[in-house]
């Protein structure tokens, strides 16, 4: 799918339609530019507005990339909202996704005379559950002291929160683990069922969805209603004329995750919780049931240990080979089975033991899923983490069922984000997601990068598989980094680059050194933009959805070029079903999939007109391979240089 002019192809098919609203709108004494302090048009913003405004009205399902600082989040919105039309809005994040709603759309509905309802909707964990925080406050399970402290700050603002959206607490951050008894899954959520069912928050928050012109959702949310996976989600989508996927090179993961089976330590501690909480309000006098809960989470215990320390993902059939992990595995099974019959017996005294009898149930179905060879179409693998494990069944391949599930619906679809293409085509992204029949378009980013920012690619780089890569990349950018003040994201394809990376830089600066893991992502970004002089080295979380503008960030490192592990699990198995089907694996998926994480990264430096910078990549790679060739037509129209001196001349000019 090449990049052809959408709106040339347009107007021969439907002819040049008055876009005078769009025109006036986005125009250098318009409606933006009366509540925007400096505001400034930019031509590429206008047509991607005429070619949305213009998808909408034919039908036209609309692939659109558009580089940073296009404007693109007005851009859609503002013809999605001129339209009339029911709406969603899918972003990448909950970040994203509060920054929508909170921050763009106030702002146009201050610029446009037209009225509109918007609302927000977030998964279900992301609400207070009135009933599970009560049964926690009245637990005999006891908490420790900072999750009991917690409770308690959560329980006082329950009684005045209107909306129960957790992200409003300021004293409890949403990530603590201490959510989970105060919010829902939809495992343990009673649904109607519930004595607070009519003052739900949840509920609440999805017949306002229902309900709204404008509704701003996450990809999570978006794939939760496609898959009918979540109880009271599948009625979004059906009743939607238009959807906006915005962050939509994430998509094709998202779905990949939500439309396969996940269960493991999490799910069945929780279930044992929940089951001994119940027992303990209304079921003691059935002592076995307690025993049964208590002996299943030592039982999933013992199967992490069976898994060994190390922290990985790994194929399904070093499970099946490892007579430890599967002896456990069995005893988790089994224990789950005695569970399953001791919360049947309890089912019939309340609802809450009745709603973890049948999900226990549920939980024995999914794990005998799991246990059952997969066909051709499914991944089975698993994940360890520090304390817990997962085991999942992912499929192959979604662009057919993604494809089917359009089809069922009349709304039109707009993609769009920074990097949907690669080397100028499409072909990578659209067949991912199965999208034959989507017209094509993109606007480059307004930013003069030949002035703006420097592309530098050191000679004599060591390769990425030399055991001493990372001391010698670290030699690399020290001038580049005493060069640039600090000011700098390091960044790294792995965690284990970054550690030693961070270690040998430990000292060597004379700027504040910031490393991912040491505290969470967005105070480290605060620490950054505060000292103005910061090098913060981090990994995948940081190659896309960070926006630092200004001096502070003026440089960016990237260690090697992002080709995802050969040996995960996933890829692993999608490489070789390519393979048997013909194709080039490496060409055809590897290639482009590390060009769009590239970009991704690359995105970081330059944010806006008046930022400066230098880039600079690792790997020897880029010029050693006929491939590399891909990679250097994704980077931005930069000046390049091989000459540590010509990086050390741009920042002296920058000071001047």
């Amino acid at each position: 799918m090449l990049l052809l002019s959408y709106t040339a192809r347009f107007n021969s098919q439907y002819g040049n339609t008055s876009l005078t609203a769009l025109t006036s709108f986005f125009k250098l004494n318009g409606a933006l530019a009366k509540i925007i302090k400096g505001y400034q048009p930019r031509a590429a913003q206008l047509e991607m507005a005429e070619a949305i405004e213009k998808a909408i009205n034919s039908q036209q399902h609309l692939i659109a990339e558009a580089g940073t600082g296009t404007g693109k989040t007005f851009a859609y919105l503002v013809p999605a909202i001129l339209s009339g039309k029911k709406v969603i809005i899918s972003t990448g994040t909950k970040n994203l996704q509060d920054q929508l709603f909170n921050k763009d759309l106030p702002l146009i509905r201050r610029a446009l005379n037209q009225p509109f309802v918007a609302t927000l909707l977030k998964g279900r964990a992301n609400y207070l559950c009135t009933y599970r925080l009560e049964n926690s406050l009245t637990s005999h399970i006891g908490f420790s002291q900072f999750d009991a402290k917690a409770l308690a700050k959560i329980s006082a603002w329950a009684k005045r929160t209107v909306t129960g959206d957790i992200a409003e607490m300021a004293t409890v951050a949403d990530t603590e683990p201490v959510w989970f008894h105060a919010t829902s899954t939809l495992d343990n959520c009673l649904g109607s069922d519930c004595d607070d069912y009519d003052t739900c928050f949840l509920v609440q928050a999805r017949k306002k969805a229902k309900e709204a012109d404008i509704l701003v959702v996450n990809h999570h949310v978006l794939c939760a209603d496609w898959s009918l996976r979540d109880g009271g989600f599948g009625e979004l989508l059906p009743t939607s004329d238009v959807v906006i996927i915005d962050e939509a090179h994430q998509l094709a993961d998202t779905a990949s995750n939500f439309l396969g089976v996940t269960v493991g330590a999490k799910q069945f501690s929780e279930l044992a919780e929940d089951a001994l909480v119940e027992f303990f309000k209304d079921a003691t006098d059935i002592p076995d049931l307690c025993t049964a809960a208590e002996t299943l989470e030592h039982e999933v215990k013992d199967l992490r240990l069976a898994f060994g320390v190390e922290q990985k993902r790994g194929e399904w059939h070093e499970i099946e080979n490892n007579p430890k992990i599967m002896a456990a595995l069995t005893a988790v099974q089994n224990q789950l089975v005695r569970l399953t019959e001791q919360l049947k017996i309890a089912s019939v005294k309340t609802k809450g033991l009745e709603a973890c009898h049948k999900r226990s149930d549920e939980l024995i179905g999914q794990l005998e899923l799991m246990l059952k060879p997969a066909d051709n179409k499914w991944i089975r693998w698993y994940e360890t983490h520090k304390r817990t494990f997962s085991l999942n069944r992912t499929p192959l391949n979604i662009a057919s069922e993604f494809q089917s599930f359009m089809q069922q619906h009349s709304a039109t679809w707009i993609f769009t984000s920074a990097t949907l293409s690669v080397a100028n085509r499409f072909e990578h992204f659209s067949d991912n997601l199965g999208l034959s029949n989507a017209a094509s378009d993109s606007w480059e980013s307004p930013f003069d990068f030949a002035k703006q920012a420097l592309f530098y690619h050191p000679k004599n780089l060591p390769q990425p598989n030399d055991v001493d890569c990372i001391p010698r990349l670290v030699e690399f950018a020290i001038p580049v980094l005493q060069a640039s003040r600090g000011r700098a994201f390091f960044l790294f394809t792995s965690h284990r680059a970054l550690k030693q990376a961070a270690e040998l830089l430990e000292g060597k600066l004379d700027y504040p050194l910031l490393v991912q893991g040491t505290v969470s992502k967005n105070r480290l970004l605060e620490q950054f933009e505060t000292a103005g002089n910061a090098v913060l080295l981090g990994t995948s979380s940081f190659w896309e959805g960070v926006d630092v503008r200004g001096e502070a960030l003026s440089c960016v490192i990237i260690d090697k070029l992002p080709f995802a592990s050969p040996f995960d699990p996933v890829l692993k198995a999608r490489l070789d079903a390519m393979t048997q089907q013909g194709k080039n694996a490496f060409m055809d998926y590897q290639v482009p999939t590390a060009v769009i994480a590239l970009r991704q990264g690359i995105g970081r430096l330059i944010r806006d007109v008046e930022d400066k910078g230098v880039l600079m990549i690792c790997d020897p790679r880029l010029l050693k391979k006929a491939y590399g060739q891909i990679f250097l037509d994704s980077v931005p129209p930069m000046r390049r240089t091989r000459d540590i001196a010509d990086v050390q001349a741009f920042f002296q000019q920058e000071n001047e």
